[in-house]
């Protein structure tokens, strides 16, 4: 694409500061507004499996809000539909969330719904999922007639998710309700012990939001606008990435988003602004906290390793003898910098961290202040540090526990 003409310039100071405000990193928090309005902020909440201290979407609420309850982040995020209830008539409340495939499996504002049209019409097209359904109309079918006579169901109440081998043998039913979900005829408001709860969308999605009728460079810009505005200033490529969109797709409409082209100290690439976020100085008091690996701030790791100069990668998945630092390495965020990670554990109540690196002078204090709070959040009175190699940063570290 043609680079567009930028007339603003950017420090990498004043761009770092943009990013962290519009990530509800910088600033006083919306406490009245809570998880709910954190959703809203950053139009998308990543979902995953791991719970080390808490599970990811926990820790996306915890890391701008503070010590919030976390039965409260959930009853932020989900909207509990009881069984029968819709079938019945009874009266449920309006979801204010839905789980859809965004950056990765997310927690998205139920206003967004119509903006991902698009990606249910592709998956339509496409006319099926990685699974193979054998008699895919006989079983969608069934799942269909289900939740209409009894309501939200999960898969096992569905019938079972499983054949009984490897998490990947699914049931036919789990693969068929998985498909209505991907092409919009099911719906998930909520999840129940970390199961997805299926419900029929024309019946949870209010009726001023369940259409299709955005066209997909319509649901595009929107996507790339909210994106824009959650990351506050951004390349072509991070724009792409928070959606997880096609650097075409994000060419096409770039122009008519409302973003403002800048260029930016230290970035090889154009860049583009939230107009809003350029409205006043990025200026405020800093989250000290530690973040999840899957926190929409440091998930996209090039711009992390831009923004921050701090490389960051996930180790869950890396074997045991092959890891830096750590199964679930927290990065540390202090001063609206990364300043060091922590590889967190609880047993009992007692947090501890496996492994420990601090990047700098100063750090030890905040690193221990994060450790405190995530401790007394989680509800563990004492912290035991079980390695930090640096022998200065160690005994840091112990001086700012005691």
């Amino acid at each position: 694409m043609t680079a567009p003409t930028a007339e603003i310039h950017l420090s990498a100071d004043e761009a770092r500061r943009l990013a962290l405000r519009a990530q509800g990193l910088l600033g006083a928090p919306d406490r009245r507004a809570g998880a709910r309005g954190v959703l809203r902020r950053l139009g998308a909440v990543q979902l995953d499996t791991i719970s080390v201290l808490a599970r990811s979407h926990e820790l996306i609420a915890y890391a701008r809000l503070g010590a919030i309850g976390r039965q409260a982040v959930e009853a932020a995020y989900w909207t509990p539909r009881a069984a029968g209830a819709a079938a019945a008539g009874a009266a449920v409340e309006a979801p204010h969330s839905f789980e859809y495939w965004s950056h990765a499996a997310c927690i998205l504002p139920i206003e967004e719904w119509p903006l991902f049209a698009f990606r249910r019409r592709a998956r339509v097209a496409r006319g099926h999922r990685w699974h193979i359904l054998e008699d895919a109309d006989r079983s969608c079918a069934a799942v269909r007639d289900r939740l209409k006579a009894e309501g939200p169901l999960t898969a096992g109440e569905l019938g079972g998710a499983k054949n009984g081998g490897e998490w990947y043998d699914w049931s036919e039913t789990k693969i068929a309700v998985e498909w209505l979900l991907d092409t919009g005829e099911v719906v998930c408001t909520e999840r129940r012990g970390w199961k997805r709860v299926y419900e029929l969308a024309e019946r949870a999605v209010p009726d001023a939001l369940f259409h299709d009728d955005l066209d997909d460079a319509e649901c595009v810009r929107r996507l790339v606008a909210q994106a824009g505005a959650a990351m506050g200033v951004a390349t072509r490529a991070d724009l792409a990435d928070y959606h997880r969109l096609k650097g075409e797709q994000v060419d096409a409409v770039i122009a008519d988003t409302g973003l403002v082209p800048v260029a930016v100290e230290g970035w090889a690439k154009p860049a583009w602004a939230d107009p809003a976020a350029l409205s006043g100085e990025a200026r405020g008091r800093h989250r000290t906290t530690l973040l999840s690996p899957f926190d929409s701030l440091i998930w996209d790791r090039p711009r992390t390793e831009r923004i921050f100069g701090f490389t960051h990668r996930l180790e869950a998945y890396v074997p045991k003898a092959k890891r830096v630092h750590g199964y679930f390495a927290m990065p540390l965020l202090t001063g609206g910098r990364l300043r060091g990670r922590v590889d967190p554990a609880r047993e009992g109540r007692t947090l501890v961290a496996r492994q420990i690196s601090i990047d700098g002078p100063g750090a030890a204090e905040p690193m221990a202040r994060a450790l405190r709070e995530a401790a007394e959040w989680v509800g563990c009175d004492t912290v035991r540090i079980e390695r930090c190699d640096d022998a200065r940063s160690a005994a840091a570290l112990a001086d700012a526990l005691s």
